[in-house]
Parts: C-alpha cells; sequence; structure tokens
C-alpha cells in the first residue's frame, strides 16, 4: 500500500512538472495569456464606468463595485479555460499522439496522472490570474474590501478541487464518447461565461438559471469570492450567503472527484473488455 502509495505521488509530480516548468519557458505566451484577456475585461469596464457616469446617488457606487467584479471574473476565466483545453480534452490529444496507451498500462492510477495535471494547471494558472488581477487593479484603480481571510482561502481551495474534479470527469467522458471533445470544448466556452456570471453577479441572471449554473463550481466560487473581497454590498449582489456556497462547494468536491474515479475506472474496464475506449459504436 504504502509502495503504491509513492508511486501515485511520483506520477502526480511527473505530470505537474512539466506544467510547473513549460508555463514560463516560453515567456510570450505570458504576455499573451496575461495581457489580451484584459481587453474583452476592459471592453466591460468601459461599459460600466459609462453606465456609472449616467447613475446618481448609491446606484453609482453600486456600478462603481461590478469594475472589481469584472476584474475577477477575467481573472477567473484562466481557470474555466485551463480545465476546458488542459484538462477535460487532454486524453483525447494523448490518443492523438500516442501516449495514452502508455498511460493505460503504467500501474499507477490515473487519477494520479490528471491529478498532475491539474496541480501544474493550478500553479500556472494562478500565476496569470494574479497578474490579471494586478494589472487590472493598477489600470483601473479597483479597491478591495476583504472579509475574513481563512474563508478566502477556503472558498478558492475548494472552487478549484471541484472545477479539477469536474475536468477530470470531462477527461474521461470526452474520451467515452468520442472525439469530439475540441469542439466540445469550444461549445462550452462562451456559455459559461455568461450562465456563471463572469462579467456580472450571476443573481441578476434569474434565481432559476442562477441554481442550475451552480452545479458549475466556478458560479458559485466566483459569487463568494466577489462577496469576500467586496463586502460593502456582499449582502446587494450575492446570489446566496459565503457559508451556504462554501458548503455548495465542498459537496461538488466530493461529488466530482466521486464521478471522475467512476468514470476513469469504468473507462478502463471498457479497455480491457473490449480493445478500445470509446462508446462510439456500442
Amino acid at each position: 500500500m504504502k509502495e503504491y502509495l509513492l508511486l501515485n505521488l511520483r506520477a502526480l509530480k511527473g505530470r505537474a512538472y512539466p506544467r510547473v516548468v513549460g508555463g514560463t519557458r516560453e515567456l510570450s505566451w505570458i504576455f499573451f495569456d496575461t495581457i489580451l484577456p484584459l481587453l474583452t475585461v476592459a471592453a466591460y469596464v468601459f461599459v460600466y464606468q459609462y453606465l456609472g457616469s449616467l447613475a446618481q446617488g448609491p446606484q453609482k457606487e453600486y456600478i462603481g463595485q461590478f469594475v472589481g467584479y469584472v476584474i475577477l471574473g477575467g481573472a477567473m476565466t484562466a481557470y474555466w479555460m485551463n480545465v476546458l483545453w488542459s484538462m477535460a480534452a487532454q486524453f483525447y490529444w494523448e490518443k492523438e499522439i500516442g501516449n495514452l496507451q502508455l498511460y493505460m498500462i503504467a500501474p499507477m492510477s490515473r487519477m494520479a496522472v490528471l491529478g498532475g495535471m491539474a496541480v501544474g494547471g493550478m500553479f500556472y494558472t494562478t500565476v496569470r490570474a494574479v497578474s490579471t488581477i494586478v494589472i487590472g487593479v493598477l489600470i483601473f484603480g479597483v479597491t478591495f474590501s476583504l472579509g475574513p481571510p481563512i474563508y478566502l482561502i477556503l472558498v478558492f481551495l475548494l472552487t478549484l478541487i471541484a472545477l479539477y474534479g469536474m475536468g477530470m470527469l470531462f477527461a474521461s467522458l470526452y474520451m467515452l464518447y468520442g472525439r469530439e471533445a475540441w469542439h466540445t470544448s469550444s461549445l462550452l466556452t462562451e456559455p459559461i461565461y455568461l450562465v456563471s456570471g463572469f462579467y456580472f453577479p450571476v443573481k441578476y441572471m434569474g434565481a432559476i438559471v442562477a441554481v442550475s449554473a451552480s452545479i458549475i463550481p466556478i458560479t458559485l466560487g466566483l459569487d463568494a469570492l466577489r462577496q469576500l473581497m467586496f463586502t460593502e454590498t456582499a449582502g446587494i449582489h450575492g446570489f446566496l450567503p459565503v457559508e451556504v456556497e462554501l458548503v455548495a462547494l465542498a459537496v461538488l468536491s466530493v461529488l466530482f472527484l466521486f464521478l471522475a474515479r467512476h468514470s476513469l475506472r469504468f473507462m478502463e474496464n471498457l479497455g480491457r473488455k473490449t480493445g478500445r475506449l470509446t462508446m462510439r459504436w456500442q
């Protein structure tokens, strides 16, 4: 048991290393991954600044907070894109370049492989997200009123665990149901930006949409982070109390990790029984 655990830890480290080191090897990628997303963020910021110039009284202050919401949402898009393109579609790409069979015959758990990808992805994506926030704050002058630090840390960690658990689940599902990983990732990108409230509080999408979108961890995580980083307007723009969102994120973390493990095991068993890893001809 101890040897198996150490083997999986080495596998996790081995898959995390290329993403940690490779993410900073090409410096031009850091520039494009940090600066270009700010263009989309800036478009929303200018819209809110214009609306703020037309507003009067308390509404003017409330709209001003939306600039900070946009900056934070723009930073969190890095995690969603990383989950879609560097986690969910990963096994499909590994199959295309001939590495998947090596993962399948290796004696470690497939969860360790994906876990290493998640840890490496979290590292370089966090660097880019923090850079986006810092640059956005410096350019647009956003100020924060922070809540309890322990809540901030818990919300952030649980959001990432649940989000990358979803990525692990998608990785095996993309393999099981064919080679449309690229198109599925493209299809999910913009709709999630909308319903998850990346550029405005999800509360204003309506209760039904907000509750439905809460199955995506970044919806609740982003809402909780906004409430904790802009405490002055938390009760106005927040969807649910932070404590409730913390519990929901913990449940989603367990749920997605459990489903990912089950799905990966099903994929392995399918490969052993039929000699293939897709369900396309069944």
